[in-house]
């Protein structure tokens, strides 16, 4: 029988594990997460929205924090075309959350290189690595770059960083956000919710 010594100096804590990524876990991961910002009385939030469904659900979820939500890059799907709407745009900026719309910070010209050339360049190498802890994490890191580049979360201090899996949230990290020049001086400081997997095929040989 395996004993564990629980005596060591830290911290406890709690984090959600999802049997299975999706939209179905926005409002578990919202919830979790308003609650560690308001324990370690957090005041800046990034989550990723495409559409803005996620984004308005986190404006009434959150509190006395600064909300940010990051939407895809114009043209992400086809030319000129934007997921999130003039109206949910509008209605985000009037509940006082700052939309950013800009180029991804693990994606864009090094993106035009693999489409045009087939070689994968370094910012896709890091995203591909960083799948490794979920669609989510990758999410969730690359949305806080591009809020400190923007200038609407301030580096160095705690933010609350959200991402999902396709659509909605799954993923909430605590983390000290960094421009993305400075990417590898980021922190993960906790993971608060994330899917686990479990439900996921073994693909090794």
């Amino acid at each position: 029988m395996c004993e564990f010594d629980l005596k060591a100096e830290g911290q406890s804590v709690p984090c959600l594990y999802f049997d299975r990524p999706g939209a179905e876990n926005t409002e578990a991961t919202l919830k979790r997460a308003a609650l560690r910002a308001e324990e370690l009385k957090i005041k800046q939030v990034v989550v990723a929205s495409a559409s803005g469904e996620t984004a308005l659900k986190a404006a009434s979820i959150f509190r006395g924090c600064r909300l940010v939500a990051v939407t895809h890059s114009t043209g992400f799907y086809r030319p000129n075309y934007q997921e999130m709407s003039d109206e949910v745009r509008a209605r985000l900026e009037q509940l006082g959350v700052k939309v950013l719309t800009c180029q991804h910070a693990l994606g864009g010209v090094n993106r035009a290189v693999r489409k045009k050339l087939g070689s994968y360049q370094l910012d896709e190498i890091i995203a591909y690595a960083l799948r490794t802890f979920g669609e989510g994490v990758k999410v969730a890191i690359e949305v806080s770059l591009m809020a400190a580049d923007a200038g609407l979360i301030r580096t160095g201090e705690p933010c609350i960083a959200i991402g999902g899996t396709e659509k909605g949230a799954d993923t909430a990290i605590l983390l000290k956000p960094v421009n993305a020049q400075n990417f590898f001086d980021l922190r993960i400081m906790e993971i608060l919710a994330k899917p686990g997997f479990y439900q996921q095929e073994d693909s090794s040989d």
